[in-house]
């Protein structure tokens, strides 16, 4: 029987017959950006739930007030950043090409063609 020749690992190491071989540079599914923005935002947001907690505790502990708001305060800005980052596109890849990676000249720095009347 003759031996298999070496073949390449692909993306996924190990077994070739279970993992296929990634073949595109495509970007991934709309379907798979949504879910990892989901994702994001609710890791995010769930860091807002300790910090109430947090603060209950350190109220009943030190009977502090101060303290209870500064941890309630850390976690006011959390719904905002969550939006942002959630709403972020998925970072670019460094072989797509810029937009603007024209030199920038100024307006007048090029002949005009003008008619004399």
């Amino acid at each position: 029987m003759p031996e298999r020749p070496d073949r390449s690992s692909g993306y996924f190491p190990g077994n070739d017959e279970r993992h296929p071989v990634l073949i595109t540079d495509a970007q991934s599914s709309l379907e798979d950006q949504h879910r990892a923005r989901v994702r994001r935002y609710t890791i995010i947001m769930a860091f807002r739930i300790p910090c109430l907690v947090l603060a209950a505790i350190a109220y009943s502990m030190w009977g502090s007030a101060l303290i209870s708001l500064l941890i309630i305060g850390v976690s006011v800005p959390l719904p905002w950043i969550a939006v942002l980052i959630a709403n972020d596109r998925p970072p670019r890849a460094k072989d797509e090409p810029s937009r603007w990676d024209r030199p920038r000249t100024a307006l007048e720095s090029r002949p005009h063609n003008a008619i004399d009347g």
